[in-house]
């Protein structure tokens, strides 16, 4: 395995439409078998749900979560299926983890007005903390409008100062695909992917600090990739449509020409008038 395969592999999945990135990875993994683990570790999947036993609660799944073939819910902090020594935080940031997801499940609640989110933390061998924060929307398929988004964000938080200021490091992704059926229009896919980072310095007097402070950073992220990807994807598409798709027919486009034609040679008549009677 080269550099340059993987980054050509990466590369292509950058390119290809995020609603089959699964099957497309599966693909690239069969061509290239060399690649795997290098690919599972770099390549965003969209999240997978699942439903917590104990609580009858909806989570998401990602690597976060995982341990070996077992998911841990964070709702009941239990794997499924159940092992024995999975990975567990601290008390402090079990506790911690509880508020969280409570805090994001009201703003994605707030700003997207459904879908799922989780949220998952774990100690640092440095003293400090990591988490992600994980949201899913999908939207109804009952209707001619499909689509999905997902959005992960990964945030490192390491307190100096005597706990009394603390550095974020945020890193977010956001994968959105969207698909639109009509009879007059056929069938429209829509989508890609993004990924910004970000870092700050807060001050922090409690644990429910921290929590504040990261939901700022994802607000602001999730503000700025919605922008990014309304300029992007939406902007482009719609300059696209509007060069190779016409509201006027031919006739009315040869009339408007011939219009801009007169209007053009009046103008530049009347510019000469007043050349001549300036001399």
């Amino acid at each position: 395995m080269t550099s340059q395969q993987l980054d050509c592999a990466l590369d292509l999945m950058r390119r290809l439409p995020p609603q089959n990135i699964e099957q497309n990875l599966s693909d690239l993994i069969d061509l290239v078998p060399d690649l795997c683990e290098d690919l599972l570790a770099s390549v965003d999947q969209p999240l997978k749900i699942a439903r917590c036993n104990k609580t009858n609660k909806d989570y998401l799944l990602c690597d976060y979560n995982r341990d070996g073939d077992s998911y841990r819910s964070p709702w009941s902090n239990e794997y499924d299926p159940p092992i024995e020594d999975g990975s567990i935080p601290s008390d402090k940031i079990r506790k911690f983890e509880v508020n969280a997801n409570f805090a994001f499940d009201l703003y994605r609640e707030q700003y997207f007005e459904g879908g799922i989110s989780s949220c998952y933390f774990w100690d640092q061998d440095n003293g400090g903390f990591a988490g992600a924060i994980l949201i899913k929307k999908t939207g109804d398929s009952t209707k001619k409008f499909r689509g999905s988004w997902d959005s992960i964000h990964v945030v490192e938080v390491q307190e100096k100062g005597a706990g009394r200021n603390a550095h974020y490091k945020l890193i977010s992704t956001v994968m959105l695909w969207l698909q639109n059926t009509r009879e007059e229009s056929g069938t429209m896919d829509l989508g890609g992917s993004l990924s910004r980072q970000a870092e700050k310095d807060a001050s922090v007097t409690d644990m429910s600090s921290h929590i504040v402070n990261i939901g700022q950073m994802v607000e602001k992220m999730e503000n700025n990739i919605r922008s990014t990807i309304d300029t992007i994807y939406f902007g482009r598409t719609r300059d696209i449509m509007n060069e190779t798709r016409s509201l006027v027919d031919l006739k009315g486009k040869e009339k408007m020409d011939k219009v801009n034609r007169q209007l053009a040679k009046r103008l530049a008549e009347k510019n000469q008038e007043i050349s001549a009677l300036g001399t």
